[in-house]
C-alpha cells in the first residue's frame, strides 16, 4: 500500500514538472517571437520612414524551430493612417510567405535582402478620404450585391469584392443634388506604372439598400460625373502591379500578388 502511495505522488510530482517545463518552453518560444516582432516593427518604422512603429505578426507556432531553421513561414505588416501625398491618408499591408532569413537574420535587419516564395501587398483608403478626394463629404461605399451575398464575403482571398458595380453612395453637391443618392462604380488602373486608380460611375440605382432616391433626367450626367474620378498616386508595398481591385466593408482596396521575389524593408512605404 505504501508502495502505491509513493509511486501515485512520484507520477503526480512528474506531470507537475513536465507541465512546468511545457509551460516555460512555451512561454521562452512566446517571449522570442513577441521580441523579434518588436524588433521588426522598430526596422520597418526605419527603414520606410513612418512615423510610428506599424502592426507585425510572425506566424506560426512554434516560433523557435522558425528562426534556427532560417524561414518563417508567414508575416504580417500592417501600418494605418500612413501619409499619403494624394488622398492624405491610406493603410499600408503586406503579408509574406515563405520568407529566408539567411542574410536577415532572425530580427530582420532592415537593409537585408528578404526572399520570399510569395508576396500579398495592399494599399487601402476608406470611404472618407475618397469622398473627400471626390468631392463628396458623405460618401459610403459597399460591395456589388453579388459580393454581398456570397458567403465567402469577397472574390479574393482577402476578402476583396470585384471591381464592377459597386455601390457609391453620397450627396453631389457640386452637381446641384442636395439629397444622397446611389451610384453604380466600376473600377480600373490605368497609366504606365498601374498607380491611377480610375472610378466609373455606370448608373443610378434605387431600392434596398441603397439612398433609393431617383434622379431627374436633366440632371443625370452631372450627378453620375460626380462620382466619377481618376486618383493617381496609388503604390503598392514593395512596388507591387495590381492584380485586384474592389472593396471590402466601406473601404476600397487595391492589392498585388506576386512570387519569388526578394525585397527589403525600405520598400515598404512608397509615398
Amino acid at each position: 500500500m505504501r508502495d502505491n502511495t509513493v509511486m501515485r505522488r512520484l507520477a503526480r510530482t512528474t506531470a507537475v514538472a513536465a507541465l512546468v517545463v511545457a509551460a516555460a518552453a512555451v512561454g521562452t518560444d512566446v517571449g522570442a517571437a513577441s521580441y523579434a516582432e518588436y524588433q521588426l516593427s522598430r526596422n520597418v518604422r526605419s527603414a520606410a520612414g513612418l512615423t510610428f512603429d506599424p502592426w507585425v505578426a510572425i506566424l506560426g507556432f512554434p516560433f523557435i524551430p522558425q528562426a534556427l531553421r532560417h524561414r518563417y513561414s508567414e508575416l504580417e505588416i500592417k501600418a494605418g493612417a500612413v501619409d499619403h501625398p494624394v488622398v492624405g491618408r491610406a493603410t499600408l499591408e503586406a503579408t509574406m510567405h515563405d520568407i529566408g532569413l539567411r542574410q536577415a537574420s532572425w530580427l530582420i535587419r532592415p537593409d537585408a535582402d528578404l526572399p520570399l516564395g510569395k508576396l500579398e501587398s495592399r494599399i487601402i483608403i476608406d470611404s472618407r478620404h475618397v469622398g473627400a478626394f471626390i468631392g463628396i463629404k458623405d460618401l459610403t461605399v459597399e460591395a456589388p450585391a453579388v459580393d454581398t451575398n456570397d458567403p465567402t464575403g469577397g472574390t479574393t482571398e482577402s476578402g476583396i469584392s470585384g471591381s464592377e458595380g459597386l455601390v457609391f453612395t453620397g450627396t453631389p453637391e457640386d452637381a446641384g443634388f442636395d439629397k444622397p443618392v446611389s451610384v453604380t462604380v466600376d473600377l480600373s488602373i490605368t497609366g504606365p506604372d498601374q498607380t491611377t486608380l480610375v472610378f466609373t460611375p455606370t448608373g443610378v440605382v434605387t431600392g434596398p439598400n441603397t439612398a433609393d432616391q431617383p434622379v431627374p433626367d436633366d440632371k443625370r450626367t452631372a450627378v453620375l460625373n460626380a462620382f466619377g474620378a481618376a486618383m493617381p498616386g496609388q503604390k503598392l508595398p514593395f512596388g507591387l502591379r495590381p492584380t485586384s481591385k474592389g472593396a471590402r466593408g466601406s473601404d476600397i482596396i487595391i492589392e498585388g500578388i506576386t512570387e519569388d521575389v526578394t525585397v527589403r524593408l525600405d520598400g515598404f512605404n512608397q509615398s
